[in-house]
């Protein structure tokens, strides 16, 4: 049987570590624990991350290439703002629930990392996310969709919200929350505070 190569193997790794920290919680996120899941040994899992912060940093950088690559193409397209906003909220509901577990390691590590590389890389994931969408808002107050006068930032800071709020919805709904019932919730909801004063 041929031998699996190591970006299969830390593939591997990194979607145990989310499944664990989705069905198990974040403290059972454990060397003993991830060889169960991916059906390696404790020291296979070392040969492919030199520990679990290595893991946790390799998780952390696909969210930033894979999401917030996306969110930025999004803010850029020549499409409608209001159009331009629903596919930005979808697309980030999508990643959160493909990639259910994501929301509580980053928010979880951005409130108890004393690591500054870490920080960085989340400082890095979490202000663009609020610079692509405020970009997106500021263009729909160019174009007269929305009300001028509203705080973009304010706007972006509920943005935020989104992830915790789909994770919650996720546990509770068991991983069966619709995400296309959900981004229609929040785009009414953004729609409402952005035409607010009209």
């Amino acid at each position: 049987m041929k031998r699996k190569s190591t970006e299969i193997r830390q593939e591997e790794i990194k979607k145990a570590v989310l499944e664990i920290i989705k069905t198990e919680g974040i403290k059972a996120v454990s060397t003993k624990n991830l060889a169960k899941y991916t059906g390696l040994s404790e020291g296979a899992i070392f040969r492919h991350f030199k520990s679990k912060r290595d893991i946790i940093i390799a998780i952390i950088d696909d969210v930033a290439h894979d999401l917030i690559g996306a969110l930025q193409q999004i803010s850029l397209e020549k499409i409608a703002a209001q159009e331009r906003l629903y596919k930005y909220i979808c697309n980030t509901i999508t990643y959160l629930t493909e990639n259910n577990g994501i929301t509580i390691l980053l928010f979880t590590e951005a409130s108890h990392s004393n690591d500054e590389e870490m920080m960085e890389k989340l400082n890095f994931i979490f202000n663009s996310q609020r610079k692509f969408v405020g970009h997106i808002i500021s263009d729909g107050m160019a174009e007269g969709f929305w009300d001028k006068s509203i705080s973009i930032e304010d706007v972006t800071q509920l943005y935020m919200g989104i992830p915790i709020t789909h994770n919650i919805n996720l546990i509770l709904s068991k991983g069966k929350a619709k995400k296309e019932q959900f981004c229609k919730k929040m785009m009414t909801l953004f729609e409402k505070v952005l035409i607010a004063t009209h």
